[in-house]
């Protein structure tokens, strides 16, 4: 059984060189250029809060919720760890945009035929046994690919050799059931943009629980429906009897018999 890959990013580390994105750029065959956002044209950017430059990616759900939300299969959740995105499958939804916790898909809202583009983990590479571009290009180890175990206990080392440098949390760890990037940093995670009141709970967990309640809805919701129908036919089968009753009555009457 394949462990699971991922990515620990140590801000502290990072120079804000901008060699990942290029990296990344060559790797998926995306247009060259600096970009200090995540777009259709950059799968990983660079942001920098006050000379801190934190690194913006495909967080890779453990539990990925844009698997979750697609209608059609789009998304699937790797064993290796990468959350992959078929554009043959997709349908333009965009349901995954609206459900990621991270904000993380983007649209070619300029193309012809509109694709969904995000960070995919290298996954090509990873199945080759190699490390991710954006990790091999990292000139200082700000970005070390490897064993998402093996990652996790070195983010907790690293902190405990040295709680003075390091604020006491690994983002990643926990939010929304854990995902595949985990980030330390010197900075509380609050002033680098991070989403820090995120649940700990998986989000489709949530999602199918909601959904287990559907059955129930729908049985009660058809029987109730069919009982509407029922009332409503049997009127109109009544109306019908007393209006064929009452040409009968007449046509009796005008005879000059009783009815």
């Amino acid at each position: 059984m394949m462990d699971n890959k991922a990515l620990l990013i140590d801000i502290t580390l990072c120079i804000g060189c901008n060699s990942c994105q290029e990296a990344c750029k060559e790797a998926n065959h995306l247009p060259k250029g600096e970009e200090t956002a995540l777009s259709a044209t950059a799968h990983t950017a660079l942001e920098e809060h006050d000379g801190v430059y934190v690194r913006r990616l495909c967080q890779h759900c453990v539990e990925p919720t844009c698997v979750s939300v697609c209608p059609v299969g789009a998304f699937t959740k790797t064993p290796e760890g990468p959350v992959l995105y078929d554009e043959n499958k997709c349908i333009g939804c965009r349901y995954c945009m609206q459900a990621c916790p991270f904000q993380v898909p983007r649209y070619e809202w300029g193309s012809t035929f509109p694709r969904v583009q995000k960070c995919v983990l290298c996954y090509t590479r990873i199945k080759q046994g190699l490390q991710t571009a954006c990790a091999e290009a990292c000139p200082t180890g700000a970005t070390k690919f490897g064993n998402r175990d093996d990652l996790l206990r070195e983010a907790i080392e690293r902190i405990k050799a040295d709680p003075t440098k390091y604020v006491n949390r690994i983002y990643g760890q926990h939010e929304v059931g854990g995902t595949s990037i985990f980030y330390i940093t010197s900075v509380p995670f609050e002033k680098l943009g991070f989403k820090t009141q995120l649940q700990t709970a998986a989000l489709p967990t949530l999602t199918w629980n909601a959904l287990s309640k559907v059955p129930g809805v729908v049985t009660v919701g058809g029987a109730l429906l069919y009982g509407i129908w029922w009332i409503t036919n049997r009127r109109t089968e009544v109306q019908e009897y007393e209006r064929q009753l009452k040409e009968l009555e007449d046509r009796s009457n005008g005879d000059g018999t009783t009815s």
